[in-house]
């Protein structure tokens, strides 16, 4: 196939306007993959076009989420979910459920430790207050945090008898479930939409850093080979304050452009199957406003 598509001006690639780049990026392709499948509104499956697929998750997602709730497999793990709890005989029964360790892990962004059932038994009742509780040693902030909500070494198993916060898991975890397809169909898409809802809260390189989305769509999206994270702290932080400004997160248009940016660079790698390979995206990100 020629690497030069009819009717795109390639010029704007090399254009200062970040917004120019993003659209002839959106424009090539468009051209390219126009006969890919678009069979209705689901996000679930890809346009062909990363960003219009963003756009669609983002005007989609409620409905999304309730038509991912009613799937026969997701339908089938909350079904399950919620008789386990409910024949359950006290909180060390219930964690020890497959079922319930499934929703309840999976909906806290804890689904590898699903099946460490002697684990998850001790963590969740550790003393999330105690420094030399087992949470506490483990470091892992995702399972602090979830230790911390639940507290089940003091509520036992009310919080997981009660509909309000079962209705909360389930819904989480259809929203997970969810996200993993939109993935599955347009990779990077899932860490798209959660960079856009929390970039503005991004304050200086250790908040990119620190935070695995806006690490992954950061270094993507500037070109930053991600082994960066390896090496020293001034490394780091020049690696990245070199090529972004990063007080224009707070700019919604700058951050739309960043992450459209990212996509398109996740679907190139995604069809090269390298993540080093050069083209008119990448050429289009040094050019652009996005390296400051």
């Amino acid at each position: 196939m020629s690497g030069i598509v009819s009717g795109i001006d390639y010029s704007l690639l090399f254009s200062s306007d970040a917004s120019s780049v993003a659209d002839a990026s959106s424009a090539i392709l468009t051209a390219l993959y126009s006969g890919a499948s678009t069979s209705g509104p689901s996000t679930a499956v890809s346009t062909g076009n990363p960003l219009t697929d963003l756009e669609l998750a983002q005007a989609n997602q409620t409905n999304d989420i309730a038509q991912e709730a009613k799937t026969p497999q997701v339908a089938e793990a909350i079904t399950a979910f919620t008789k386990a709890i409910g024949s359950a005989k006290n909180i060390n029964d219930a964690l020890a459920n497959p079922a319930v360790q499934q929703v309840l892990l999976t909906a806290n962004g804890l689904s590898n430790y699903i099946g460490d059932t002697a684990l998850v038994q001790k963590v969740f009742l550790s003393d999330p207050s105690d420094p030399k509780s087992l949470v506490n040693q483990l470091s892992d902030s995702t399972l602090l945090s979830a230790v911390q909500t639940y507290n089940f070494g003091q509520t036992g198993l009310s919080d997981l008898q009660n509909p309000k916060i079962q209705a909360t898991l389930t819904d989480a975890y259809a929203e997970v479930e969810w996200r993993n397809s939109l993935d599955a169909a347009t990779p990077g898409l899932s860490n798209a939409l959660t960079f856009l809802s929390q970039a503005s809260s991004i304050k200086n390189v250790s908040d990119i850093v620190d935070d695995e989305t806006n690490f992954d769509v950061v270094t993507t999206a500037l070109g930053i080979p991600q082994q960066i994270v390896n090496q020293d702290v001034n490394a780091v932080n020049n690696a990245i304050t070199s090529r972004l400004n990063i007080s224009q997160l707070q700019d919604p248009k700058f951050v739309t452009s960043l992450t459209d940016q990212y996509l398109l660079t996740m679907q190139q790698n995604a069809q090269s199957g390298s993540s080093d390979s050069t083209s008119l995206t990448a050429l289009a990100v040094q050019a652009s406003s996005l390296v400051v």
